[in-house]
């Protein structure tokens, strides 16, 4: 029997997420593992009377590419990849996986040389995504191989991505926007402000937030959501920070990750596991070793850590850190082929913004 709430998801990515109208074209990136989902998406935007695009990925063919193409195939920018980032309307992309470690054997430095290449259509996405002539959505159709990385059954796990998009409810809708006004309520407050000051356990940071703009995210660019970001002042940023969680990229798990920033720029790194991976990827261009994003976790009705960003960097008492390309609807000048979030526990933290205290020991004070 098909679950109910495949075919609610797929009327809030279409209706509410994306807001498709008759006519727009629209790209619904995919794989076989998700195709109750893929076709329920298409019904709605058929019926909201878009244009679908489904673009499906074969699982194995990442592998197969990464291992073997020569640097002309790993530099190559599909043409169908930019007439749709530079033309279409909105992309919904359903996140599954067969294999979360299928990356695990490739070298570092081919994954870097490939984001390199596709560093201009991620700076043109971003921009036209910022001006509102492109939105995007990203969810997550439930399935073994995330299942299997968060330690969870199939069935468990489903009730979990469900529960986090509020899907049990009759007007998840409803629910998103109640929480777009809680965040608004403290985009509101930091608004004009000037310095972070982040201390505790686990960082110790300075950083400047002067003429930068924080974002609410209710279900709209990911889903499901709960979290409030902007891009910091780059060349602000200056202290260190422990990331308590493990950090994916790639399919590859780096382990007790350590940042140093002088200036702006990561100074130095330390990994317990996959450390090679980690200085890679910060040297795959200037502007990765330098923040785009900090963000703060307001949904805490997502309560596990599961290896998977979609949730994790929503968690209420977190924050999290993205080295690489900021979002220039932030107003972040930062550039870069890549864009990585490393995730920081905040249960024994304070953050006081122009010396008045925001944030205590996982919560907003204000």
């Amino acid at each position: 029997m098909s679950d109910p709430r495949v075919s609610k998801l797929a009327r809030i990515l279409v209706n509410y997420s994306v807001e498709i109208q008759k006519g727009q074209q629209v790209a619904i990136r995919t794989s076989p593992i998700a195709n109750e989902l893929t076709l329920a998406v298409y019904d709605e935007v058929i019926k909201a009377g878009g244009h679908p695009f489904i673009v499906s990925e074969v699982p194995g063919t990442d592998e197969i590419f990464y291992k073997y193409a020569s640097d002309e195939q790993l530099d190559y920018v599909s043409p169908i990849t930019k007439l749709i980032l530079d033309t279409f309307d909105a992309s919904i992309s359903i996140w599954t996986d067969y294999n979360t470690r299928k990356l695990s054997g490739i070298s570092p430095e081919r994954i870097s040389r490939n984001r390199k290449a596709q560093s201009a259509l991620m700076k043109s996405s971003m921009q036209r995504a910022a001006e509102g002539t492109y939105k995007w959505t990203l969810t997550v159709y439930p399935n073994n191989a995330m299942a299997q990385e968060a330690d969870m059954s199939l069935q468990d796990y489903t009730e979990f991505v469900y529960g986090a998009g509020l899907l049990n409810d009759d007007d998840p809708v409803a629910l998103w926007r109640e929480e777009e006004a809680r965040q608004q309520k403290l985009t509101g407050w930091l608004r004009g402000r000037d310095q972070a000051v982040i201390k505790g356990a686990n960082v110790d940071i300075t950083l400047s937030i002067k003429d930068r703009t924080f974002v609410e995210s209710a279900g709209k660019k990911n889903f499901p959501s709960g979290e409030i970001f902007t891009g910091p002042v780059e060349d602000s940023v200056n202290g260190w920070v422990r990331f308590k969680y493990p950090a994916i990229y790639s399919g590859q798990e780096i382990t007790d990750i350590e940042l140093w920033f002088e200036n702006g720029k990561v100074v130095k790194e330390k990994a317990s596991k996959n450390q090679e991976l980690l200085t890679s990827t910060l040297n795959t261009d200037r502007g990765a070793r330098f923040l785009g994003e900090w963000g703060i976790g307001t949904n805490y009705g997502i309560q596990r850590f599961t290896k998977n960003m979609l949730f994790d960097e929503k968690i209420g008492g977190t924050i999290h850190f993205a080295v690489g390309a900021g979002y220039p609807e932030t107003k972040s000048r930062n550039e870069s082929g890549i864009h990585w979030d490393m995730l920081c526990d905040m249960s024994d933290s304070e953050i006081k913004i122009d010396g008045d205290l925001f944030y205590k020991n996982g919560n907003t004070v204000i």
